[in-house]
């Protein structure tokens, strides 16, 4: 099946490869070579490192990546309540959720040309507690505007898979950007600081914020070593930097509340990276569907993405499954 003949032109150019270790620099030489944190890094950039993982994860676990970057990001003011607020969350960030039987489905939210990505945000479901890493939050968002010329967000809460159902997103992030278009998906794993501009206008969809671990593919046991989403259709940006020494505020979500830090130079510094944790996206018109050709339905897991796994094996915390194109 050929990848989705996309209305919107892709404007740029990715790494590729889910859970590979990459590397990437806007500048040569940004990169040290044979260390990670040398006394003095090339060009007067500063070395840090940023954990998806505790340190002493199991390797083929452990999620990091080290960015050089121009003002060491813990360079900000204070931070206190956003005047943003999250719709659907109370002032303590704690949703009390109502577990009903029955099956729901909603009317497509509105947009609103007065709300960005992050105002836009409407919590509908979720289990467990961001403040104890459990669980997961489902949202809404309905966009009308780019976020303020001068305003980044992360979550410190969890991962955001964004699915872009209507519009597209312009995500610029530490890492270098992200163009995502209806019929793609983005993953921004917590702790990432990005900001959203919609190019074509007004902009909806879903994300789902995952509390407890990261992303990952499925095991694809007797299916082989190809199939569903392939780890080669996965993009991840290139560093892409920004040397701005303006005032910017940073907006986190943290324990389901949001809070704003103001700083005196732009985030968006990072002049090169090498590591196995970043954003990116993902095509879903690429996804290789696998099915019964003599008898019966096998189950839905056979369109699974991506998975969040549970400690208890095989059962997850979060599938993302989609139901695919045919092959026609």
């Amino acid at each position: 099946m050929p990848p989705t003949q996309f209305t919107v032109e892709e404007k740029y150019t990715y790494l590729n490869g889910l859970g590979s270790y990459h590397e990437t620099e806007a500048v040569k030489g940004a990169l040290p070579v044979g260390q990670n944190s040398p006394q003095k890094v090339a060009h007067g950039l500063y070395a840090e490192k940023l954990s998806g993982t505790a340190f002493t994860a199991p390797r083929h676990e452990n999620l990091q990546t080290w960015m050089y970057r121009i003002v060491p990001s813990v360079t900000h003011r204070a931070f206190q309540t956003s005047k943003i607020e999250l719709a659907g969350y109370p002032s303590n960030g704690k949703p009390e959720y109502i577990q009903v039987p029955n099956q729901l489905r909603w009317r497509p939210f509105e947009t609103n040309g007065d709300v960005d990505f992050i105002s836009g945000l409407r919590l509908v479901a979720g289990a467990g507690d961001a403040t104890v890493k459990t669980g997961l939050a489902i949202y809404i968002y309905g966009a009308g505007k780019d976020m303020a010329k001068k305003q980044a967000f992360y979550s410190a809460d969890g991962d955001f898979l964004i699915v872009a159902q209507m519009g597209t997103l312009d995500i610029q992030t530490e890492f270098g950007r992200l163009l995502v278009r209806q019929g793609e998906i983005a993953v921004i794993p917590r702790g990432i600081r990005y900001r959203v501009e919609l190019p074509e206008g007004a902009s909806r969809g879903y994300v789902l914020e995952l509390f407890q671990g990261h992303f990952q593919l499925p095991e694809l046991g007797p299916i082989g070593s190809n199939g569903l989403a392939n780890v080669r259709d996965f993009q991840v940006p290139v560093a892409a930097y920004e040397d701005d020494q303006s005032d910017w505020t940073i907006t986190v979500k943290f324990g389901g509340r949001l809070f704003d830090a103001a700083q005196d130079h732009g985030p968006f510094d990072v002049v090169g990276w090498h590591g196995n944790y970043y954003p990116y996206k993902y095509d879903l018109g690429r996804f290789n569907t696998i099915g019964s050709i003599s008898y019966d339905h096998p189950d839905p897991s056979i369109f699974t993405v991506l998975t969040a796994p549970s400690p208890v094996t095989g059962t997850a915390v979060a599938d993302f499954v989609i139901f695919p194109r045919d092959g026609s």
